[in-house]
C-alpha cells in the first residue's frame, strides 16, 4: 500500500470501504468506472476496512464509504458518504 499509494507520481483515489456497508455498495461501480475513466492519469484504488484496520487508522477513517484524493503522498481532499459521480470527478479532477 505504501509503496503504491505514497511513492505514487500521479494523484491517487482511495475508497474505504466493507462489504456489510450498503452505502459502499452503491459507491464501488462508480470507483471501478473512474478507475477505466482515468487510466494512465490517476491510481485509483479500495482498501475494506475489515482486512485492513491499520491502514483505516492511520488516515483517520471512521466512517465508510470515505474516499480519499492523495497528491505527493499527502491527503489532499476527501469525500465521506456516498456522493454523486460528478463530486467525486471534480474532485479528482482539481487534483490533476
Amino acid at each position: 500500500f505504501e509503496e503504491l499509494v505514497i511513492n505514487s507520481d500521479k494523484p491517487v483515489v482511495v475508497d474505504f470501504w466493507a462489504e456489510w456497508c450498503g452505502p459502499c455498495r452503491m459507491i464501488g461501480p462508480v470507483i471501478e468506472k473512474m478507475s477505466g475513466d482515468y487510466d494512465g492519469k490517476a491510481l485509483i484504488g479500495k482498501v475494506n476496512v475489515d482486512h485492513n484496520p491499520g491502514v483505516s487508522a492511520k488516515f483517520g477513517v471512521r466512517n465508510i464509504p470515505t474516499v480519499l484524493f492523495l497528491k505527493g503522498g499527502e491527503v489532499v481532499d476527501k469525500s465521506v458518504g456516498a456522493v454523486p459521480e460528478a463530486q467525486l470527478k471534480s474532485k479528482l479532477d482539481a487534483i490533476l
